[in-house]
């Protein structure tokens, strides 16, 4: 994947993340990952639940340390098993969690929830953080009449706009945003999605967004991701990938997204998907969708395809899609 120099922030170049489970197995949650995010862009990252979507975003923003591969940020390669390291990279990378009723702690109250970033990485003196918290909840939405309340006050859309307060308390660079809207009311879900977007042009801010509905991440993301079974199998921009989709598997996704006209989405063709997900413990041989996928050959079953350009910008991991020639 290639950007302007000095353009990119984030970057993993095979980078993988393996979990060791009972009976000395061990799950491949995220394989052979490669891919950039220039600074301030959002890229989506889709997929099935159990894909490595999450796993791949909280080691790209420190949570987990890469089991193989490479981390580079701001052009600088980060070691995450050094603690030291880790802790202040954490400054510079944030998490948006997905439940905002579960991510907050109901024993604290909104200030101290915000806060304590701040108080961990030594931040400002105590009326600078108290006066911060105050200018964090107005810029999420807020009141500051909000800040002495408790988590258990609030609706899942407000609680929600408090975990991205304190997710900028600490003025990061780069925020995961791990499905933040999934567990919020349809009406909510909207207004979470613009605070985002205009944070992001307020603030410059770089983001990955995880999530399941690929209209939404087509709204609001610059390029796509698409993820199965712990690697990513096409990347692409938004545009891009809509109109031009390659992979047979982000091909099925799309189809299965609904169009707001009845008669086009009675008309369309969905693709089904048969078959069930191979487990991440014992991965086929092969292209991981080989199972599933209605056009694999005996070369899919063999050999696993790499991540190649396709088209300008286009990636795509798959045998039976062939970069395009240049005319001569």
């Amino acid at each position: 994947m290639t950007a302007k120099t000095g353009d990119i922030l984030v970057q993993a170049d095979g980078v993988c993340k393996y979990f060791k489970v009972s009976g000395g197995r061990v799950l491949h949650a995220v394989e052979n990952v490669s891919l950039t995010i220039r600074r301030g862009e959002t890229l989506g990252l889709v997929g099935e639940s159990g894909c490595g979507k999450s796993t791949l975003g909280r080691t790209l923003m420190g949570i987990y340390a890469p089991t193989k591969g490479k981390l580079t940020f701001d052009g600088r390669e980060m070691d995450l098993h050094n603690k030291k390291e880790r802790f202040n990279f954490s400054k510079k990378a944030q998490i948006v969690f997905q439940d905002p009723y579960a991510s907050l702690d109901p024993r604290m109250t909104v200030a101290s929830i915000i806060e304590e970033g701040m108080v961990i990485h030594n931040m400002y003196d105590d009326a600078r953080r108290r006066e911060r918290v105050l200018e964090l909840l107005e810029t999420v939405g807020l009141n500051r009449e909000h800040a002495n309340r408790f988590p258990h006050e609030f609706s899942g859309g407000q609680r929600q706009r408090i975990g991205i307060a304190r997710a900028l308390a600490i003025e990061p660079e780069f925020i995961v945003c791990d499905e933040p809207i999934s567990a919020l009311d349809v009406s909510i879900q909207a207004q979470i999605i613009n605070l985002l977007h205009n944070l992001q042009n307020d603030l410059g801010l770089t983001y990955l967004f995880i999530a399941h509905d690929l209209n939404i991440v087509k709204y609001i993301s610059d390029r796509i991701a698409v993820m199965y079974l712990g690697s990513v199998v096409e990347l692409a921009s938004s545009a891009e990938l809509y109109d031009h989709t390659l992979h047979p598997y982000s091909k099925a996704l799309l189809s299965a997204v609904p169009i707001p006209d009845p008669e086009m989405e009675a008309a369309k063709h969905r693709q089904i998907i048969s078959g069930d997900v191979p487990s991440p413990i014992n991965k086929p041989k092969g292209c991981a969708f080989s199972s599933r996928c209605p056009l694999a050959c005996d070369k899919c079953r063999e050999s696993a395809p790499k991540l190649q350009e396709i088209r300008p910008g286009h990636f795509a991991a798959c045998h039976l899609v062939e970069p395009e020639k240049d005319d001569v």
